[in-house]
């Protein structure tokens, strides 16, 4: 093994799996029909590596919606309450729900925009290998081989697995899904054996806990397993991929100490791993894989610093292949789609399919005695702005005023109500607005004609939620195509693909903006749709911005400067945009941070920093914001329990969180930790197609008033709504109202009173 990587996108060039895949849910398309476009998706990678000239190739990659709940569906981790389902419908009914049945929680795949599906386990799970010898990952390794291309099936490791695992509602106190890890390790002990018999010689199971902080229970425990699964009399080969940072010496000495054949370390992520190498006295007898071009960033690689690492791993281990940092499941396809990128840009950057030809050059060099390859033509140095750099150096302090002032100035200039009621931010993108985007920019529509079918669309949404009842306003964002790519597209230093696609989560893909250069506003980029809502109502509508952090995490961000020098530039235009909103007349703005978490480095040791410059970015943009005027944030789908205190720093005046796949776990911890601004945590989970009862949410917002006093609780749902259609939209905002008003009638009675009062004497006044 000279040359291999770690893993490819699966969602096919021209994003044939989501067609597929919203077709079979949608009923136009059956399950063989979808099971042949995998089929034909899988071919394609492999028969694409194999003639790329890659030495070891993986398999089982690919999957419908997600790895991890591939993996629990394989060893038979399935809640209860899917258990009436077979087939695909229990797999989509986890990974989505039904009308009756919630789906898994949803999580951020460590500090990247994948989603993944986290694992419910109890004390009385029982795994077993499902399928047996029809496994997925058997099945997809004979396929490859019919094809004659021999593969490395890829497995999720069982460390990785019960560590992202939470214990099932109900579980008893002190169970901790590691304590099954006996009984997981020996299903994958019977699948390692079968694929033996099937003919593979090498079998990858990722772990990247392992560049996490981990206790000695854990390192134990990593020990016994790869101990148990080094020693099976027949079994393939084992490559222990680690990636995303360092991994830790404990864990380095657990794996040096098993029969474990070969280890994954990312040399871009976690530079510090060839130290911790040094420090442990290397792998012998062992193959490193090195991680040296980057599977998470877009830029091309230098060969001679590749080369160099590669060459300084040689004493440190007997054999050494050259392979990505991680999966390139986090990169677009192929470069070559991009005909309209700037060439400047263009020249600096590889994706999925360039990087493979990297690796398979610098194994040529690294182990065919060939001249490492050239870094290629001159390329043309970041962009920079001395007038955003002379303007950070001299900004002054963007702390507001005292929060239990702001708090009482914003509730006389809004007059809402206790529990107040709002959503997200964005409503359902119909197939008529998608097509008017789509024609202005293909120069169909004129500026005139897009702007008249925008405010079209804007009215409609306004006139909605007007008769919904809701509080809090949106325009809808029928204007825009994805939260960080409509803002990239108006700032100087950013650049758009056009057919850049990564996965998210299912069949959500984003095309994450380029970060090329020092960040500017040339104009404002909401004002307009804003303002336009706003005169069409009295109710307060939201300004909708995208945080610092969120714009650069899930971007593709340059990395010639610190992340914090870059945060500061992007903070600096949406401080100017919320200038500009308030002139406006916007009384209430969002600025939304879902990454906050993403981002947050695997080790305790590098956090605090992280957290200061993130902290420190997010108030720069919202310093000048005017005590009166409101500032929302929003995050989902990530343990933001860990970063309470950072959250609280934020000193945002409502923060609205992810809550209903997660029991409203947040809103306790919130509570734990002292917060004192508002609250609205999600109380139905947008991603999933059911619409929840009125009692359902009702019992959503009873739990969160055990730790949020009504007068700082809000209403809402998890997430924005552009994915969802109108009619679900409608029922499902019609019972979060109504759920709303019986709590606020009930709970919020006596405050309700004064309330009511209050506004009585304000009318009069």
């Amino acid at each position: 093994m000279h040359t291999t990587i770690l893993g490819y996108p699966r969602i096919g060039a021209d994003r044939e799996l989501k067609s597929a895949t919203e077709g079979y849910w949608a009923g136009r398309v059956d399950a063989t029909t979808l099971a042949g476009v995998g089929a034909r998706l899988r071919a394609d990678v492999w028969r694409g590596l194999r003639d790329a000239g890659l030495e070891a190739i993986p398999s089982n990659t690919f999957s419908l919606y997600d790895q991890v709940l591939d993996t629990s569906v394989m060893v038979d981790a399935v809640p209860d309450r899917y258990r009436h389902l077979t087939g695909l419908d229990r797999y989509f009914a986890m990974a989505r729900g039904t009308r009756d049945v919630p789906p898994l929680e949803m999580t951020k795949w460590f500090d990247t925009n994948y989603h993944f599906l986290v694992p419910e386990v109890e004390p009385g799970t029982r795994f077993r290998l499902v399928g047996g010898g029809d496994a997925k990952p058997l099945a997809e390794y004979r396929e490859a081989r019919a094809l004659g291309v021999e593969t490395r099936p890829v497995l999720v490791g069982p460390l990785t697995y019960l560590l992202l695992a939470k214990p099932a509602a109900g579980a008893p106190s002190g169970f901790a899904p590691l304590d099954l890890l006996d009984g997981l390790v020996e299903v994958y002990a019977e699948l390692l054996e079968r694929l033996a018999g099937a003919g593979a010689a090498w079998v990858q199971l990722d772990e990247p806990v392992l560049v996490a902080d981990r206790a000695p229970a854990e390192i134990a425990a990593l020990a016994r397993a790869y101990r148990r699964l080094g020693d099976l009399p027949s079994r393939p080969r084992l490559l222990v991929a680690t990636y995303f940072g360092t991994v830790g010496d404990a864990a380095l000495r657990a794996l040096a100490a098993t029969r474990v054949e070969a280890v994954a370390l990312d040399l871009v992520a976690g530079p510090g791993n060839l130290e911790a190498l040094a420090s442990v006295g290397g792998l012998p007898r062992k193959t490193v894989v090195a991680g040296v071009v980057d599977g998470r960033n877009v830029w091309r690689t230098d060969p001679r610093r590749a080369t160099a690492v590669c060459a300084a791993l040689l004493g440190l281990a007997d054999r050494v292949a050259v392979s990505t940092s991680c999966s390139l499941l986090h990169v677009p396809v192929d470069l070559d789609a991009e005909t309209a990128l700037d060439p400047a840009v263009r020249g600096r950057l590889a994706f999925a399919r360039q990087k493979v030809g990297e690796v398979v050059a610098l194994g040529r060099a690294l182990h065919g005695g060939e001249v490492a390859p050239a870094a290629g033509p001159e390329v043309t140095p970041p962009a920079v702005d001395h007038r955003v750099r002379a303007r950070l150096e001299t900004l002054a302090d963007t702390r507001r005023g005292d929060r239990a002032a702001r708090l009482a100035a914003q509730t006389e200039r809004l007059g809402l109500p206790p529990l107040a009621t709002t959503t997200i931010g964005s409503f359902p993108q119909t197939e008529r607005i998608r097509r008017a985007r789509a024609d202005h920019r293909a120069g169909r529509l004129t500026d005139e004609e897009h702007t008249r079918a925008m405010r079209e669309e804007i009215a409609r949404v306004v006139a909605v939620q007007e008769d919904i009842g809701l509080d809090v306003l949106v325009h809808g964002e029928p204007e825009r195509n994805d939260m960080v790519q409509y803002f990239a597209e108006q700032l100087d230093g950013y650049a758009a693909t056009g057919h850049g696609w990564v996965q998210s989560y299912g069949t959500r893909y984003v095309r994450p903006p380029i970060l090329h250069g020092d960040v500017s506003r040339p104009r404002p980029m909401t004002v307009e749709w804003t303002a336009y809502a706003q005169s069409l109502t009295d109710r307060p509508v939201k300004g909708m911005l995208t945080g610092p952090v969120t714009m650069l995490a899930w971007s593709f961000v340059r990395d010639d400067q610190p992340l914090a020098d870059t945060a500061r530039q992007v903070a600096l235009a949406l401080r100017d945009e919320i200038r500009d909103l308030e002139r406006a007349g916007i009384r209430v703005v969002q600025v939304d941070e879902p990454a906050l978490r993403e981002l947050l480095p695997p080790r305790r040791a590098d956090q605090a920093a992280y957290l200061d410059w993130a902290v420190g970015a997010f108030r720069l943009a919202t310093g000048g914001a005017a005590d009166t005027t409101q500032i929302h944030t929003h995050m989902c789908y990530a343990e933001f329990g860990e970063i309470i205190g950072a959250i609280d720093a934020l000193d945002a005046d409502v923060v609205s969180v992810e809550a209903a796949r997660s029991r409203m776990e947040l809103v306790t911890d919130l509570r734990a930790a002292g917060y004192g601004g508002g609250i609205g945590p999600g109380v139905y989970d947008i991603h999933s197609p059911r619409v929840p009862s009125v009692e359902e949410m009702e019992g959503g917002l009873r739990r969160a008033l055990r730790a949020v006093a009504p007068d700082r609780l809000w209403a809402n749902p998890d997430c924005g709504l552009k994915t969802r259609a109108y009619p679900e939209v409608e029922a499902a905002l019609r019972n979060l109202v109504t759920a709303a008003r019986r709590v606020r009638a009930t709970t919020c009675g006596q405050q309700m009173n004064w309330w009511i009062v209050e506004q009585f004497l304000n009318v009069g006044a």
